[in-house]
C-alpha cells in the first residue's frame, strides 16, 4: 500500500465473515485456512485474517453469539479478506468457487450455513499495516443517509485510538450485504429498513496494549460525542490472531 501525505493507508474493499467453529476444531480450522489463503492471494487478496474470539461479551438484545447461532462448545471467529476493489474481490469468488483445489481440501471444520459473509468498501482507515497482536471486532447498523456523519465521526476519535496504542483502525461501509437463509449481517444488526450494515475493526499491538489503550479511551473526551447510531444494537468482541496472512500472488509475505 502507498501511504498518502497525511499517513493514512487506503484500502478499498473487504469481504467481511463471522462464523462459529467448535472449539476443539481450532487446529483443523487454522489449517484449512492457511491452505486457502494461497488460493486468495493468486486470485489477487492482499491479506486473509481470521481472528479467533477470546473476549465476546454476551448482549442484552444482540451479540456475536447470536449473529452465528454460536453454541456452549463454539468459539466465534471474526475474519475478512482484503482485496484492491470489488471487481476484484467478485472475479476472486467465481474462480474460488469452480476451483478443484477448493474442492480437494478437507471438509470444512465449521457449519457453513452459519457462517455468514457480505462485502463492505473502506469508508475510513487511519493508522498502518503492520503485525497485529490483538483485533477489536465491531459490526453494527446505521442509517444509510449518515454516512458522512459516521465518517466525521471516525475521524474525530481516531486520533485518540492511535494515541492510545491502536495500530489501525478500518470502517468498512456495507455494499454487498447478503440475505442468509439462517442468519445474516442485518438480522445480526437488527437492521431496520434504510439502514446499512458496517464491519470495523482495530487492530493492536498486543493485548496488553488494548487493554491499557481502552483504560484511557474510557476517559477520553474526544469518544464522548453523540454518536449517529443505535449503540444498544452494536455487537463486538475481542480476537487473538489465528491466521494473518499478507498475499501478493498467491505468496505470504
Amino acid at each position: 500500500m502507498t501511504a498518502p501525505p497525511d499517513g493514512r493507508f487506503v484500502m478499498s474493499y473487504l469481504e467481511g465473515f463471522l462464523l462459529a467453529v467448535p472449539s476443539g476444531n481450532k487446529d483443523r480450522y487454522k489449517a484449512h485456512a492457511e491452505a486457502a489463503a494461497p488460493l486468495f492471494g493468486e486470485f489477487g487478496a492482499r491479506r486473509l485474517f481470521e481472528g479467533w474470539g477470546d473476549e465476546v461479551p454476551r448482549g442484552k438484545r444482540n451479540d456475536l453469539w447470536g449473529a452465528v447461532e454460536a453454541q456452549d462448545d463454539e468459539t466465534v471467529v471474526f475474519s475478512f479478506i482484503e482485496y484492491p476493489d470489488r471487481a476484484t474481490r467478485d472475479a476472486a469468488n467465481r474462480k474460488i468457487m469452480s476451483d478443484p483445489r477448493m474442492e480437494a481440501m478437507d471438509p470444512m471444520p465449521f457449519d457453513a450455513q452459519r457462517m455468514i459473509f457480505s462485502g463492505f468498501e473502506t469508508l475510513f482507515e487511519a493508522g498502518r499495516p503492520g503485525a497485529c497482536g490483538y483485533i477489536d471486532g465491531v459490526v453494527l447498523a446505521i442509517p444509510a443517509d449518515r454516512r458522512e456523519r459516521y465518517r466525521a465521526f471516525c475521524q474525530a476519535s481516531a486520533d485518540a485510538f492511535l494515541e492510545h496504542g491502536a495500530s489501525r483502525l478500518v470502517d468498512a461501509w456495507g455494499d454487498d450485504v447478503r440475505d442468509g437463509q439462517r442468519t445474516d449481517f442485518r438480522c445480526a444488526t437488527q437492521a431496520e429498513d434504510g439502514e446499512t450494515v458496517v464491519f470495523s475493526f482495530v487492530e493492536w499491538p498486543s493485548k496488553a496494549v488494548r487493554n491499557a489503550g481502552w483504560g484511557n479511551l474510557m476517559q477520553d473526551t474526544r469518544l464522548m460525542g453523540e454518536r449517529p447510531f443505535d449503540g444498544q444494537r452494536m455487537i463486538f468482541g475481542g480476537f487473538t490472531p489465528l491466521v494473518d496472512q499478507a498475499l501478493v500472488g498467491g505468496r505470504a509475505v
